[in-house]
């Protein structure tokens, strides 16, 4: 009898453990198809990162700085004028905008795809900061022979050239920022965008869903960062696809990740800049308060000139490339052979458009 109800019990868990696996098998087979379809996504979006690096071949020449591969173009003569991209972007960027061409009429214009971006390595040692990004290009342009430039940082790259001003200061002439993001502010949207940067589950988003979303995302993107102003036809040159690769994708989340512990770290050291300064910034942007951040900073920086362009969004080097142009040679005017600290510039009228 005991025997019996032995094997009665052992029969009924193993009923038991059936029916439990029965019922957990649908949730296996859901979970094994969304594993596969993250496995082909993966392997959809490698294929399409490399078709977009083969279609988008490099525009200029590499310097190998401290095991860093740094894509750079250089055109024009003159004066050494360098130019600093937004996060996400890279020298295509102004180079569609046709601030290259511009400025090269006068100017030694160098454009650097900053680390991560375009066709520049970005190296998972080193927390890329404004001052990580400003001694390597520091070192770029000793390479290059440039030991005095002006310098020109956009969004983003606004923070890597105030590095430079105030680490290099014998280096930086002359500083023209353009959309900057310089004091810290609560911004909902960075949590979100710096999601991909997180260490291996970031890693998994950058390679399965975040390239898919970004193309879907894009014209919202554009949107906002053009608005109020539309897309203008000569950004149809900036390759989107080379935008949307895994690795340029979570070179920007940790850009997003740094952007207001990095504003924390300059907020007090403004005043410390002591060459010539243009600040210009569209008076309509949609990423940025430019009251918040542009006009504090003229109050801050005691010979800075503020320029406000009217109707202008976050992209004003594309939508108004000839005031930015402007800033520039306004820069090189006022640079001094030694510079000086003390004359007050009042703000200024917005150049023309």
């Amino acid at each position: 009898m005991t025997a019996l109800r032995r094997k009665a019990r052992t029969s009924s868990s193993v009923v038991t453990q059936g029916r439990a696996l029965a019922r957990a098998h649908p949730y296996l087979a859901a979970t094994a198809a969304v594993i596969g379809a993250m496995g082909l996504s993966a392997l959809a979006n490698r294929h399409l990162a490399r078709k977009a690096a083969r279609d988008n071949p490099p525009l200029g020449k590499f310097l190998l700085i401290n095991g860093v591969r740094l894509h750079y173009v250089e055109r024009g003569t003159g004066e050494p004028l360098v130019l600093l991209h937004g996060n996400g972007s890279m020298i295509q960027d102004f180079d569609s905008s046709g601030l290259i061409d511009l400025a090269a009429r006068n100017y030694r214009v160098i454009v650097f795809d900053r680390p991560g971006f375009g066709h520049s390595d970005r190296p998972r040692n080193v927390i890329w900061t404004p001052t990580a990004q400003a001694d390597l290009i520091n070192k770029a342009l000793q390479r290059l022979g440039v030991s005095r430039a002006l310098i020109l940082g956009h969004s983003w790259g606004a923070s890597v050239a105030v590095a430079l001003a105030l680490k290099y200061p014998d280096l930086v002439r002359g500083l023209v920022l353009a959309s900057g993001y310089y004091y810290p502010t609560a911004r909902a949207d960075v949590l979100a965008l710096s999601s991909p940067a997180v260490p291996l589950a970031g890693d998994v988003i950058c390679h399965t869903v975040s390239p898919i979303a970004s193309r879907v995302m894009w014209p919202v993107l554009m949107a906002k960062i053009f608005g109020p102003q539309s897309v203008p036809k000569k950004f149809d040159g900036f390759p989107k696809e080379m935008a949307v690769r895994p690795s340029q994708i979570r070179a920007s989340a940790a850009e997003s990740a740094l952007m207001i512990p990095d504003a924390f770290e300059f907020k007090d050291q403004y005043a410390k800049l002591q060459m010539p300064v243009s600040i210009i910034a569209g008076e309509e942007d949609r990423l940025i308060d430019i009251d918040e951040q542009s006009r504090r900073l003229h109050a801050d920086v005691a010979q800075s000139k503020f320029h406000r362009v009217p109707g202008g969004g976050h992209m004003v080097h594309q939508t108004a490339t000839n005031s930015v142009m402007s800033a520039i040679d306004e820069v090189s005017r006022d640079m001094p052979s030694e510079p000086t600290r003390n004359a007050r510039v009042q703000q200024s009228a917005a150049f023309p458009a």
